[in-house]
């Protein structure tokens, strides 16, 4: 049987015509995850509202910092997902989560009043109302994915993750756990690439998102900053900057780059341009589930790095030479290249 012509076969369809983004901005952060979207370009988010993006269902954004909506008539759409009124939904959350169960009076964070008691609605409150809804359940930023600056120690709020929160094994009602993507704040492309994919998800159009063991997902923070940064070829042969405005390796400086998962290397900020080391400053480890207890003091050479840094040094000076003497050879012409009436590259030619 001829096969059909591409433009007569049937186009799949998403399992849905809608999907809704209901985003928690009320954590304890600073909203710079909602800022920091704005300049994603793969996709923008612009793309996204606007059907832009082949296949994707319609997708509506509900959030405090970047809806024309207010007050009352905003919160209303958290109400209905609340009420199983927006379905399907994927439920996205800023900021760290704060302990209510510790605080004697008030309230440490919240969003919002409740309509039956005109009391303010916390954000675990909402958790609680919204994540067994939701489809789907994305952290965004480091503070949302595991406490962050809020969450560090002598903290008075008790602020932690998402998954610290729900728990690290929870799934939502489709069985998808909890996606992290973290960052101080979010690199805005790698937050829309995984909100697209989840979108997708949601819409059956694609498989399970794959996740590391800390619930990231595994294209985006599978590497290292050092296995991306520009400046790993100084490392290994041993030439380490003493001073800002150096272009070799800044691990002397205090940049944790070695060991912190992270793209943004090689994916820059916006538009493939600056990111921690491309622009000269250090990386403080923002992307992982230690930061930033365990990353501190800044500024200051890691532990082990003298070591490491050290042996480099010492093998890196031998690679440095035999490498000078290989560039001696090859950064020259071969010396049959010259005028004369002497061909000398070689060539004999047949006879027949």
């Amino acid at each position: 049987m001829a096969e059909a012509p591409v433009e007569s076969r049937p186009q799949r369809q998403p399992a849905v015509s809608d999907v809704h983004v209901v985003w928690i901005t009320g954590g304890l952060g600073c909203d710079g995850d909602s800022v920091a979207v704005t300049a994603a370009t793969q996709p923008s988010i612009e793309e996204v509202l606007l059907g832009a993006i082949p296949g994707l269902p319609r997708v509506h954004l509900y959030n405090c910092v970047l809806a024309y909506e207010v007050g009352e008539e905003l919160m209303s759409y958290w109400h209905r997902a609340a009420r199983g009124e927006l379905e399907p939904f994927v439920l996205v959350m800023e900021g760290s989560i704060p302990n209510e169960e510790i605080k004697a009076e008030g309230y440490w964070a919240a969003q919002g009043n409740d309509p039956v008691t005109g009391e303010p609605i916390t954000i675990p409150q909402w958790i609680d109302r919204l994540a067994p809804r939701a489809t789907a359940v994305v952290a965004a930023g480091t503070c949302a994915t595991y406490g962050g600056i809020h969450a560090m120690q002598g903290n008075p709020t008790g602020a932690m993750g998402l998954a610290d929160y729900l728990g690290w094994n929870w799934r939502s009602k489709a069985g998808i756990p909890i996606v992290n993507v973290p960052g101080c704040p979010v690199q805005p492309d790698n937050f829309m690439e995984t909100l697209l994919y989840l979108l997708y998800q949601v819409a059956g159009l694609a498989p399970m998102i794959p996740l590391d063991d800390q619930l990231r997902p595994t294209w985006l923070f599978g590497r290292t900053v050092h296995e991306g940064c520009d400046r790993a070829g100084f490392y290994e042969q041993g030439q380490f900057a003493t001073e800002y405005g150096s272009p070799e390796c800044l691990v002397k400086l205090g940049c944790w780059g070695p060991v912190v998962n992270c793209n943004v290397p090689k994916r820059g900020w916006m538009a493939g341009l600056g990111g921690c080391p491309n622009v000269g400053g250090i990386c403080i480890g923002c992307t992982m589930p230690g930061f930033p207890d365990k990353f501190m003091p800044f500024m200051d050479e890691p532990p082990g790095g003298k070591l490491s840094s050290g042996i480099s040094s010492v093998y890196g000076g031998l690679i440095r030479t035999l490498r000078n003497l290989t560039n001696d050879t090859v950064n020259k012409e071969p010396r049959w290249r010259h005028r004369g009436p002497q061909l000398t590259t070689g060539y004999r030619p047949r006879s027949y």
